[in-house]
């Protein structure tokens, strides 16, 4: 019932994300640890492996009826450790600090709501608590897709790190790959050919000028940039291709089908101004924007047990928040204080492990009691 012993032991097992790092362990070994210790607190566990090697386990306390439910979801999956400075699997502690991969992003936060989940339930709440550690959130977060297909929750919070900060906003992201088209001559034969990779430099200048309109409170506006480029053949030939793949992020407000009508737009100019210029765009993959209700239940019931007027904010990246609004549960973003997602050296701060897990608890013990 330590959530820093907890931690230490989520660190030591590999959960990296195969879809990220091929050969990666994967969440079997973790949820299998996960799915011992909520048996051993009386927890009923359901294992979900649609994806054969990528289990997510949901584990449910029930009440004895008449009260809210709640979900806490948690990723269980890491990014790859061949770039972390020292014994990735090892957790080490130094000045307050745990060290080691998935100690910041998220595995405290996953230590932190079984703990508290375990706490609260030790005398029976009317509602039932819902712990989902989910597979997949680094790349694809087929587990939270897959776990709300069985479960849902009247509220949710989601414990990726936020430094004890109330986060009720996130941004989404649309991919898009555009093929700026060409045509291959020799080298030597200029009125032949068409370059497409000259052609994608002028697409290029245009997506370095453009700046989205819509502008939120906390997130200020969008972004976009070019992530990959590749085109041609050899040398001496004029390339009758080029590809480039795009990242938008998006703010609450505004809709893939928004942001891809803003590219048409540059593509249509650009081919009705520059000389042989024809390109095709398609949209890859697309993820929500997340904006919580301020006056939700589940956030004024957080706010109030933290017992210092709230620190609101917002993250840049997405989350699985986005998700669990989708499916019609109201949700918040709440987590440890730390450093280094995805860097060389990660830490959390285990006094933050600690009030998360305080917090998570009366939480709980408030909303479904």
């Amino acid at each position: 019932m330590n959530p820093r012993d907890l931690l230490a032991e989520l660190i030591a097992i590999d959960s990296v994300n195969p879809d990220l790092v091929p050969g990666g362990n994967g969440e079997t070994e973790i949820v299998d640890f996960c799915t011992e210790w909520f048996k051993r607190n009386d927890f009923e566990v359901h294992r979900l492996e649609q994806r054969p090697g990528r289990p997510s386990l949901v584990a449910v306390k029930k009440g004895t009826g008449g009260g809210k439910s709640l979900m806490l979801n948690g990723h269980i999956d890491t990014v790859g450790t061949a770039s972390y400075d020292g014994d990735a699997l090892k957790p080490e502690v130094e000045d307050g600090r745990m060290f080691g991969r998935g100690a910041f992003d998220m595995k405290g936060g996953v230590a932190a709501m079984m703990v508290a989940a375990a706490k609260a339930t030790e005398r029976p709440l009317r509602g039932d608590v819902i712990v989902a550690c989910v597979a997949d959130e680094e790349h694809g977060s087929k587990g939270t897709e897959e776990v709300l297909t069985r479960f849902t929750a009247d509220a949710a919070i989601v414990t990726e790190p936020s430094h004890l900060e109330v986060t009720l906003a996130h941004k989404g992201f649309v991919w898009f790959d555009v093929t700026v088209e060409g045509k291959a001559a020799h080298g030597s034969r200029p009125e032949l050919g068409v370059d497409a990779i000259a052609k994608a430099g002028h697409f290029l200048v245009a997506l370095e000028q453009f700046s989205p309109t819509t502008e939120h409170h906390l997130l200020g506006k969008g972004t976009i940039h070019a992530s990959l480029i590749s085109g041609g053949e050899e040398a001496s030939t004029y390339p009758s291709s080029c590809k480039i793949t795009l990242e938008r992020r998006t703010v609450p407000g505004e809709t893939p089908a928004q942001v891809e009508a803003e590219l048409t737009a540059i593509l249509d100019h650009l081919t009705a101004t520059v000389p042989d210029f024809r390109a095709e765009l398609t949209r890859t993959l697309a993820r929500d924007p997340f904006e919580a209700d301020h006056d939700a239940e589940i956030v004024k019931t957080l706010i109030a047990g933290l017992g210092t007027p709230p620190v609101i904010r917002a993250e840049p990246f997405w989350t699985d928040c986005a998700l669990l609004d989708q499916a019609g549960i109201p949700c918040l973003l709440f987590g440890v204080d730390g450093a280094g997602a995805h860097a060389a050296t990660e830490y959390v701060d285990l006094a933050s492990l600690d009030r998360l897990t305080e917090i998570l608890t009366g939480t709980i013990t408030d909303f479904c009691g």
